[in-house]
């Protein structure tokens, strides 16, 4: 007698069989009609679908962190959004007349920039820098300054090598006969600037720094913060603006060749540096994924036509899936952008188990049309029972606060319906002309299946394995971490990476800084002390720190230094140097004067503090000597005139901003620049304090205990730590809300379809197990889980309810025992949908982009186990045969 439940069986399985006997029967109209909706559809989404690359956009905006992100960003709008432009010079004269004139021609540029901002180099700063120095700093300027001004006055009437050397022999001289004169930062300087041309890698001299008695360093750096004009509906927002950045550099002279070198990075340049390697990684992916999915299919298909099948599958239902993105959402973002890779995994999955059955059945000696519906109706009932379960799994996101995973639930949810609907009418059309040819079956099993009989054969070590590395997993389950530093899912070898960590191990520049917002001047002493206390923060820092203290002490000791250096007229360099014997023989004379008075001095003082620079240019000063006996009259001169520039070049420029710096005057609050002080006070009244840190914020333990710890104090405060903290922890929330919906979701559809609590079990069972392993191999494997490869956790689930529905479906309507289970096309079509998918993802591995590459070791290890619960674990617990309890769909 036919129970209601076999009867129900046989109904979805007529349903099925005529639906893809229809479209076999009238595949040429089929056909027809699909490449007409595919031409309209490709038409529609170029011209329609946007592109949304706003990372904000993607979390909900009534999130607590995006409401005070908001409240700060209109207070403080220049602050958002922003380049940073790291110029480095190798002196100071250099890199701060290479950001004045970058800076002038970007604010020029209103098409791509709407702020300009050089926070230390602008003409408040140049001429009340010396205010923000201490007492004993100015003092000991000074005394530099006294001791080198009749050095500077001398050389300034004549700046040539030649003067140059004679002033440095009297001085050394006047040394010698004891005379108290501190020039060990001349002779440092002038020694590390021939040595470095002698080495081939030329800087001119610092005189700014001999002024303030300082030793040169190697490097000397500038910022200059720019507010770049967006376009979010393009791929690369910033493309524009970076590209006329990089004009206006050239346009002032920072090229490749200058000694001013110029890098980029901030927000802006960070996210277009991530998305240009994640799309590059990507690419790299494709090109071994196709090769790779190719040998898969064919080992899977042995036939051309059925791969072919397969891949036109794939194209139309990716084409169907971007029409409704383009048509319900509109645009695609970072997260959604990944349908397509899903689809990919997921698609495919639904064409194999549906060619693999129309083969196996062909094989039964069934004629085409046969084969065509008993094939429809066996792959049907089951691919529709997994496109309900994989679309809760996937629209489970829908109702998460993070609205970029949202819209990837809708676009990928109804896209495994588009694939259920391609591959049964798609499929059994294109079966009608593909393959031409007769599929011969194969002779005995299939090398899968005679892999799949050792566990088996073996099931209880099967058992015993499984219950050990469950135990294991559990243990360590309490280890898995979610990495909040959105900085480690870049490719490191990046400019804007690079630069910005560089910027990171400066505390006083450093970008990742908490912004604290207050409405008075007395909330915001309050806050000042409160957070500053904190054992967490290192500083804080407020606009009432851009007013030094002790200024009329610091204005007196400008004054004298005013005086000191006197009434000195700059004098430029000649711009022509006419190369003669007898200039040549006055500087060779002066060089050896240098030489000789330098050698009386080390013989004569060895112990003196300036005998070790004097010995150092001694021998530098021999070095060059003996490059130029190497080389003819011409080149001889062409060599000095390269170390008068080196020396003498910046000298105009340190004696102008030497100038300027004594003209400092006595200020307050209100004389601060508008520029500096909408920074720090907004139009509407509040104030802004910036809090540092006292931790490396790398370290994620680091990084919470800071942002806990002002927001304790500051519940209100924002910045990239706490975005970074908040966002995190709200993904981390989404992706928990959602699987437990998909799951509760899954559950329910399972006990419906499969009409009994084991089976619906037996489904479960592998899905949580692969679950399981994952997680605790990225805990082994040190990847934890970060904003990028948490996307993975959908295909996972999508494919692992899939391979156990599909062997849990088969083996109860077919009343199939384990040992004839694991040599039907199922487990193959498992096998192979899985291996397809696992070769896709597994070339992410190798990608720049630290995030792509951890979201292919966690798909490649969670495909993988997959596969091992599938179709090794489930097999085992299937090996008794259903007795009793009919499950059915």
């Amino acid at each position: 007698m036919t129970t209601p439940a076999e009867t129900s069986h046989s109904r979805i399985h007529a349903i099925f069989a005529r639906w893809t006997t229809f479209s076999y029967h009238y595949a040429l109209w089929v056909l027809l009609a699909a490449l007409l909706v595919a031409v309209a559809s490709g038409f529609y989404v170029a011209r329609n679908l946007g592109m949304n690359t706003d990372t904000a956009e993607m979390l909900s905006e009534e999130l607590p962190f995006r409401v005070n992100l908001k409240r700060y960003n209109e207070s403080f709008p220049q602050d958002i959004d922003t380049l940073l432009i790291v110029l480095d010079a190798p002196t100071p004269e250099q890199v701060r007349v290479a950001a004045e004139n970058l800076a002038v021609r970007l604010k020029q540029d209103l098409e791509h920039f709407y702020d300009v901002y050089s926070p230390r180099v602008d003409d408040f700063t140049a001429r009340n820098g010396l205010l923000y120095q201490g007492i004993p700093e100015l003092e000991r300027i000074t005394d530099s300054l006294a001791a080198a001004q009749p050095l500077i006055t001398r050389i300034n009437r004549d700046p040539s090598l030649t003067a140059f050397a004679d002033v440095l022999t009297s001085a050394v001289d006047e040394l010698n006969k004891g005379r108290s004169i501190e020039l060990r930062p001349v002779l440092s300087g002038v020694n590390a600037t021939l040595e470095a041309r002698l080495n081939g890698s030329p800087r001119a001299l610092s005189w700014q720094t001999m002024f303030s008695g300082e030793a040169q360093k190697k490097t000397y750096q500038e910022l200059i913060i720019v507010k770049p004009k967006l376009d979010f509906s393009q791929l690369f927002p910033a493309e524009q603006s970076i590209a006329a950045l990089h004009a206006a550099a050239e346009s002032v002279g920072i090229t490749a060749d200058s000694p001013v070198k110029l890098r980029i990075t901030g927000e802006v340049a960070l996210a277009e540096d991530e998305l240009n390697s994640s799309l590059r990684g990507m690419e790299f992916a494709g090109i071994i994924t196709f090769v790779l999915v190719g040998v898969v299919l064919f080992f899977a298909m042995r036939n051309g036509g059925l791969i072919l099948n397969v891949l036109v599958c794939l194209l139309m239902g990716l084409m169907l899936t971007a029409t409704f993105a383009t048509a319900v959402v509109g645009h695609l973002n970072l997260i959604s952008i990944a349908f397509a890779v899903l689809y990919i995994g997921l698609g495919a999955d639904f064409a194999i188990h549906f060619l693999l059955r129309y083969r196996e059945v062909l094989e039964n000696n069934h004629s085409p049309s046969e084969a065509i519906y008993i094939s429809g109706g066996d792959a049907g009932a089951a691919l529709t029972a997994c496109t309900v379960t994989n679309a809760i799994g996937f629209y489970a996101f829908m109702p998460t606060d993070y609205s970029g995973v949202a819209e990837l639930g809708i676009i990928s949810g109804t896209g495994m319906i588009v694939s259920l609907l391609v591959t049964l009418i798609i499929g059994p059309a294109l079966l009608r002309y593909l393959p031409k040819k007769t599929v011969a079956k194969p002779k005995g099993k299939s090398s899968v299946g005679k892999v799949l009989e050792l566990s088996l054969k073996w099931h209880k070590l099967t058992y015993a394995l499984t219950l050990a590395a469950t135990i294991a997993a559990l243990i360590i389950l309490p280890q898995v971490r979610f990495d909040y530093n959105l900085l480690n899912m870049q490719d490191p070898q990046g400019g804007a990476v690079k630069t910005f960590r560089e910027l990171l191990a400066d505390p006083d520049l450093s970008p990742w800084h908490i912004a604290v917002l207050a409405d008075d001047r007395q909330e915001t002493d309050n806050l000042a002390k409160r957070l500053a206390a904190l054992p967490e923060v290192n500083k804080v820092v407020t606009m009432l720190d851009f007013v030094p203290g002790q200024q009329e002490e610091k204005f007196s000791l400008i004054q004298e230094m005013a005086l000191t250096i006197g009434p000195i007229a700059a004098t430029p360099p000649p711009q022509v140097r006419i190369a003669s014997d007898a200039i040549l023989v006055e500087q060779y004379k002066a060089l050896r004067k240098l030489v000789t008075a330098l050698e009386r001095f080390t013989v004569q003082h060895p112990e003196h503090p300036a005998a070790t620079s004097a010995g150092a240019l001694k021998s530098s000063l021999g070095r060059l000597f003996a490059e130029l006996d190497k080389v003819g009259s011409q080149e001889k001169s062409k060599l000095l005139y390269a170390v008068e520039d080196d020396l003498l070049a910046m000298l105009p420029l340190a004696l102008q901003s030497l100038r300027t710096a004594t003209e400092a005057t006595v200020f307050d609050e209100n004389d601060l620049p508008a520029a500096l002080r909408d920074r720090w006070h907004s139009e509407k009244g509040g104030y802004r304090l910036a809090v540092y840190p006292q931790e490396d914020l790398n370290d994620n333990d680091a990084l919470r205990r800071f942002v806990r710890a002002v927001q304790q104090v500051a519940p209100h405060a924002i910045g990239v730590p706490v975005i970074s903290l908040e966002a995190g922890e709200a993904v981390v929330q989404a992706f928990v809300q959602a699987f437990s919906l998909a799951l509760i979701g899954v559950v329910v559809i399972l006990l419906v379809l499969l009409r009994s609590i084991k089976y619906t079990l037996l489904v479960l069972l592998p899905l949580l197990l692969s679950s399981l392993f994952t997680t605790a191999f990225t805990i082994l494997l040190d990847v934890p889980f970060n904003f990028a490869n948490i996307i993975a956790l959908p295909l996972l689930l999508g494919l692992g309810i899939d391979s156990s529905l599909h062997m849990v479906y088969r083996s109860i309507n077919n009343e199939l025992v384990s040992e004839i289970l694991i040599h039907t096309s199922t487990a193959r079509a498992i096998f192979y949908s899985a291996l397809t998918a696992l070769v896709d993802f597994a070339s992410l591995m190798f990608s720049s982009h630290v995030g792509t590459a951890s979201m292919g070791i966690l798909l490649t290890v969670g495909l993988a186990f997959t596969l091992i619960c599938t179709l090794i674990i489930l097999p085992a617990l299937l090996r008794t045969p259903a007795a009793g309890v009919k499950a059915n769909a």
